[in-house]
């Protein structure tokens, strides 16, 4: 959600933080702000907005700073105006402090903080952390933050300068990610790896309740209970290319054209042919305490969580054992039923998803196994399951994820493969299956060259005001998700269903100005849908559908259809999802949205 930079060094800070923050946008947000030191003073520029605002209110003179923070916010408490941007004051004017996460008891620590004389100028929950600093001030920044730190409930990230010692930024975690980057005499604090990727590769994650103080000369560490600390260094393993838009006009369209090589590096070294299997080396968990699993759950959010549909699909089929799939943001408040015997699987693209970490975190107290499937190398969640799947798709910069969930559905497919071949799986079906994964990348490439057919069909449909996506089986989850992609980036009201279903009330909605799109390989329930689809026409619906080549028993019945290779029925969502990618995005170019920023939308939803 929110971004965190900050440069101390022997270099002008404002430029670095302008462009650090230029690298987070897509990260989403409504307003921005920066702070610096300069002569002693700070210098604070705020604006409600784009970076655009912000970088036009700026000064020549904080260009001489050379310690500073920046914050692109996305609002939580208080409206997204310039009085409630980051970075946020004490009284004096003295500490700077930027924030990711949400204070709950910042009530009553405002409170306590007026009655004893301190004046805020915002509505946040954020402010209260500078009037505390200052309130604990006695001649060190590092001990002030500590203590401070200490009366706060909630998720935090947090990065804090002070004009009394400018040659220093305290940062601190938790529940939100932070991370120093390493370089030559000068360091940098950052939530998320891109924005200090253009200077270093070697970066600090900071873990939960840990606590940092940066400085151009190193940095140093303490935990949660103030002893001193020292943590591997990582290094970032893609370069600056991987997150421009290589001469796409929108990063989610250059991300959706990358998900033949994103899938590829999904299943590479993966697959055994010879043995119908998959090797999996990070799950930790050997053969025989997979075979003691009674039980699976599956917890997610938005786009993760229909890719967890898909995912029980195929475990319940291949591997025969009972899944559910839960929403992260209900599985910790609704006292679930998880034991030893259960393996809890959590999906997130960021593996920092603050409903999804809490559901893990939820699982791990209750005595189950828990595996991650996440992109993020180095992770929240990455760090704290018991093992899991790296989706090595490659950072997805675009709000709407595309790449993360085709290459999510075939971590769950590998997962599936290897459960499977351990259970109730015979070689020869494990062997089809590893050779079906073999083409879908080649496969997927067939599909984008559809590309110029959807933009067409886009066209057609850009002033629909409902539409409804309908699927059954594997690709009832399709239908959820390409009725989200819709929604979010193109504002248009969408709903998916299971085509059955659609009897059961949407029915009534369908005329002549409604269009339909069904997901509709030919598969297992083939005959279903094409009796779902006559109903729609009965009534003078427009349809639409996703089919397999060569059907010619659907393509008579639709106004429009979209064809895709043939592949075995549990890995169709792969293709069938990425047409209805294409045209979210062409129909939200048409509307003039704002695709990889959608608004009020957040890439990494770091609070609950």
């Amino acid at each position: 959600m929110c971004g965190i930079v900050g440069y101390v060094g022997p270099r002008q800070a404002t430029p670095l933080l302008l462009e650090g923050l230029k690298r987070l946008e897509y990260r989403g947000y409504d307003s921005a702000g920066l702070a610096v030191v300069v002569d002693g003073a700070l210098v604070v520029q705020k604006a409600a907005g784009k970076m655009a605002v912000l970088e036009a209110q700026l000064g020549r003179v904080a260009f001489s700073a050379t310690v500073g923070l920046a914050h692109t916010r996305w609002a939580t408490h208080g409206a997204p105006t310039s009085r409630n941007a980051h970075p946020h004051t004490d009284c004096g004017g003295v500490v700077a402090v930027v924030h990711n996460g949400i204070i709950e008891n910042s009530g009553a620590l405002r409170t306590m903080l007026e009655e004893r004389g301190h004046r805020f100028a915002s509505e946040t929950d954020t402010e209260v952390i500078p009037h505390l600093i200052e309130q604990f001030y006695q001649g060190s920044l590092e001990d002030a933050v500590a203590a401070a730190l200490r009366e706060l409930e909630g998720a935090y990230g947090i990065a804090v300068i002070s004009a009394r010692e400018p040659d220093t930024i305290v940062a601190a975690r938790r529940g939100s990610p932070l991370l120093i980057g390493l370089g030559e005499g000068e360091n940098f604090v950052a939530s998320d790896p891109s924005a200090v990727l253009a200077h270093t590769r070697s970066v600090v994650y900071l873990g939960e309740g840990e606590m940092a103080v940066v400085r151009p000369s190193g940095h140093q560490l303490r935990d949660q209970h103030a002893a001193p600390l020292t943590k591997e260094i990582s290094q970032i393993d893609w370069d600056l290319s991987t997150i421009e838009r290589g001469g796409y006009a929108h990063f989610m369209l250059k991300e959706i054209c990358e998900q033949p090589e994103s899938l590829r590096n999904t299943l590479r070294g993966r697959l055994l042919e010879e043995e119908g299997t998959a090797r999996l080396g990070g799950l930790n968990l050997a053969p025989e305490e997979l075979a003691r699993v009674e039980r699976i759950v599956i917890t997610a959010c938005g786009t993760s969580w229909h890719a967890a549909l898909v995912g029980e699909y195929m475990l319940e089929e291949m591997a025969r054992l009972p899944v559910e799939v839960e929403y992260a943001s209900e599985f910790r408040y609704r006292n679930p039923m998880v034991d030893e015997r259960t393996l809890v699987i959590v999906i997130s693209q960021s593996g920092e998803t603050a409903d999804t970490l809490a559901a893990l975190r939820e699982a791990k107290r209750r005595g189950a196994r828990t595996l991650g499937i996440v992109n993020q190398v180095g992770s929240t969640i990455a760090r704290e399951v018991d093992g899991g799947i790296y989706l090595h798709a490659g950072p997805e910069i675009g709000v709407a994820s595309t790449k993360a969930f085709t290459s999510q559905i075939a971590a769950l497919a590998l997962f599936t493969l290897m459960l499977g071949r351990l259970r109730a799986l015979s070689i020869l079906q494990g062997r089809e299956i590893v050779r079906a994964l073999r083409r879908l990348p080649e496969q997927l490439e067939a599909v984008l060259t559809k590309r110029d057919e959807v933009e067409a069909l886009a066209e057609r449909y850009v002033r629909a005001t409902n539409v409804l996506y309908l699927g059954r089986g594997y690709n009832f989850p399709v239908a959820l998700e390409g009725a989200l992609k819709l929604k979010e980036i193109s504002y248009i009201h969408a709903e998916g269903y299971p085509a059955a279903e659609m009897k059961h009330g949407p029915i009534a909605l369908i005329d002549e100005l409604m269009p339909v799109i069904f997901v509709a390989p030919r598969d297992g329930v083939h005959a279903k849908i094409m009796s779902n689809i006559e109903e729609v026409r009965a009534r003078g619906g427009r349809v639409i559908a996703v089919v397999t080549e060569g059907d010619g028993a659907i393509t008579p019945l639709v106004d429009h259809a979209i064809a895709i290779p043939e592949t075995m029925d549990m890995l169709t969502p792969i293709l069938t999802s990425v047409p209805l990618q294409l045209l979210a995005y062409f129909v939200a170019v048409r509307r003039g949205c704002n695709v990889d920023q959608p608004r009020n939308l957040a890439k990494s939803v770091t609070v609950e």
